[in-house]
């Protein structure tokens, strides 16, 4: 099934935590996990350090807790556990599809769902107002809408996103300007 994966799963770059001016790679493939890193310093004992690579398969990176601090020290927990979760074979493949696809299956959800989606998606999760998910909201934008969001059941988090919709000014009006109902 992962077979349509692309070969380069993830990459992130940093810089190492201070005073460090040290520059790190991180690249998940379908098989390997590779380290690299650039020693950067203007101190002449360090001039000559040459880049480094470590390259693990998979199965070698859950087991090397020396690459594994390594990695939460530059990128973070949330980075470690996600290229665990990689190692391991679970893929994220909702991150994966193109934004037409993911429209199209958001189409056949009901809102609570997609609130619901929003909650637990890192690629909506990344801005309150995705444009993603506003212009799908925006297509939605109807009077079932507006009963929606007069419940008091209705998730709050996605009140930051009804106001930035782009929607012409009479859904506007309608829906968040003229009644004082909407806790937006």
């Amino acid at each position: 099934m992962a077979s349509w994966l692309p070969e380069t799963l993830f990459e992130i770059v940093g810089q190492g935590p201070a005073p460090s001016k040290d520059y790190y790679q991180l690249l998940v493939t379908r098989s390997q996990v590779i380290f690299r890193w650039w020693k950067i310093s203007l101190r002449s004992e360090h001039r000559s350090a040459k880049p480094g690579e470590a390259k693990d398969t998979h199965e070698e990176f859950l087991e090397n807790s020396h690459l594994q601090v390594q990695i939460a020290l530059i990128f973070g927990a949330r980075v470690l556990d996600y290229v665990f979760n990689l190692c391991e074979g679970k893929f994220d493949f909702l991150e994966r599809l193109s934004d037409n696809l993911l429209l199209s299956i958001i189409s056949y959800l009901d809102l609570e769902d997609i609130a619901r989606l929003s909650q637990t998606s890192r690629r909506f999760a990344k801005s309150p107002s995705s444009s993603l998910l506003a212009d799908f909201l925006a297509s939605y934008f109807t009077e079932e809408l507006e009963a929606i969001t007069r419940d008091p059941l209705f998730p709050p988090q996605l009140y930051p996103l009804l106001r930035e919709l782009p929607v012409t000014a009479v859904h506007v009006g309608r829906a968040v300007g003229e009644d004082s109902s909407l806790l937006l």
